[in-house]
C-alpha cells in the first residue's frame, strides 16, 4: 500500500534513537491499524457470505423459473403438433367436401339442362302420356273399325300421326323427368355426405381452435415467466459483479495486515532489546550496590547474596 512503510525500510532504519515510550506508541498504533484492518476483513468475509447465500437463492429461483419455461414451451409445442395434425385432417375433409360440392354442381347443372329438354318435349306433347294414349287408341279404333268417308279417314290418319308424335314427345318428357328425379335423389345423398363433412370440419375446427388458444396461452405464460427468470438472472449478474468488487479489497487488506505485522515485529524486537538492556543495567547496578555492601561489611539481602554468588564475588570453599 502507498502509505505503508516497507519492511526493508524499517529493517534498515536505525531504531536506536527511539525511546521506550516512542516504541510503545508506535506498537499501539500498528496494533490498532491491524485490528481495524482485521475488522474490515471480517466484515468483507461476512458480506461475501451473505452475497453468496443471495446468489444461491437467486440461482435456485432463476433455474426453477427456467424449468417452468421449458415445460410451458414443451407443452405449447405439443399442443401445436396436435393442432397441426387436426388441421391436416380438416384439409382432407375440405378436399372431400369440395369434391362433393363439385359433383353436386355437376348434377344440378345437368338437371337444369334436362329440365330445359323436358319442357321443350312437354311443349310438343301438349298432354300426358295417359291422355294422349287414350286419344290415340280412340282415334285408331275409329280408323280401323268404323266405316268412314275417305275425307274423314284422311283427317283421322293425320290426327293419328299428330297424336303419335305428341305421344312420343310425352314419353320422352317422362323419361327426362325420371332422369331429373333420379339426379335429385342422387344430389340428396351427395348433399347429405357434404353436410356430414361440413359437420366434421366444424367440430374439428373447434377442437383445433381450442388447442391453438391453449398453445398461445402456454407461449404467453412462458414469456412472462422468462421475463421473471431474466430479472433474477440480471440480479444474479449484479451480485457476482459485486462479489468480484468486494474480493478486490481482500488482497490489499491482507497485504497491509502482513506488512503491518512485520513492521510490528521489528518494533517489538527493538522494544524487547531495549527492555533487556534496561533490565541488564538494573541488575548491574544492583550487583555494584551488593559489592559495595560486601566491601563495607554491610548487611546483605538474599537477592544481594544471590547476585554476588552468580557473578563470582562470593565463593564457598569445599573444605
Amino acid at each position: 500500500m502507498t502509505n505503508d512503510v516497507s519492511t526493508t525500510e524499517i529493517a534498515t532504519a536505525d531504531l536506536s534513537n527511539l525511546n521506550e515510550r516512542e516504541l510503545k506508541s508506535k506498537i499501539n498504533e500498528l496494533r490498532s491499524k491491524i485490528e481495524k484492518s482485521e475488522r474490515q476483513l471480517a466484515s468483507i468475509f461476512k458480506e461475501l457470505k451473505m452475497n453468496r447465500a443471495d446468489i444461491e437463492e437467486l440461482k435456485e429461483k432463476r433455474d426453477s423459473l427456467n424449468q417452468q419455461v421449458k415445460e410451458k414451451v414443451a407443452k405449447a409445442q405439443e399442443l401445436r403438433d396436435k393442432r397441426d395434425e387436426i388441421n391436416k385432417i380438416i384439409s382432407e375433409y375440405k378436399e372431400k367436401r369440395s369434391e362433393v360440392n363439385s359433383k353436386t354442381q355437376e348434377l344440378f347443372s345437368g338437371i337444369a339442362e334436362l329440365k330445359e329438354q323436358r319442357d321443350e318435349w312437354n311443349k310438343l306433347s301438349h298432354g300426358s302420356v295417359e291422355s294422349l294414349t287414350k286419344a290415340y287408341e280412340a282415334e285408331l279404333d275409329s280408323f280401323l273399325n268404323k266405316e268412314l268417308p275417305l275425307a274423314v279417314e284422311i283427317k283421322i290418319f293425320q290426327k293419328l300421326n299428330d297424336l303419335s308424335k305428341r305421344l312420343q314427345a310425352a314419353k320422352k318428357a317422362n323419361e327426362l323427368h325420371a332422369q331429373i328425379q333420379e339426379r335429385y335423389k342422387q344430389s340428396k345423398g351427395i348433399h347429405k355426405k357434404g353436410d356430414e363433412f361440413h359437420e366434421k370440419i366444424q367440430a374439428l375446427s373447434e377442437e383445433s381452435q381450442a388447442y391453438h388458444l391453449e398453445m398461445l396461452e402456454n407461449f404467453k405464460s412462458a414469456d412472462e415467466i422468462r421475463k421473471e427468470a431474466n430479472m433474477y438472472h440480471a440480479q444474479l449478474t449484479d451480485k457476482i459483479m459485486n462479489i468480484n468488487s468486494i474480493k478486490e479489497k481482500i488482497d490489499p487488506l491482507k497485504n497491509s495486515i502482513a506488512s503491518s505485522r512485520k513492521e510490528l515485529s521489528l518494533y517489538l524486537d527493538r522494544l524487547k532489546d531495549l527492555q533487556l538492556t534496561k533490565d541488564e543495567h538494573k541488575v548491574s547496578q544492583k550487583h555494584s550496590d551488593a559489592r559495595e555492601k560486601l566491601q563495607k561489611n554491610a548487611r546483605l539481602t538474599l537477592e544481594d547474596l544471590k547476585l554476588l554468588i552468580e557473578r563470582g564475588d562470593v565463593k564457598f570453599s569445599n573444605e
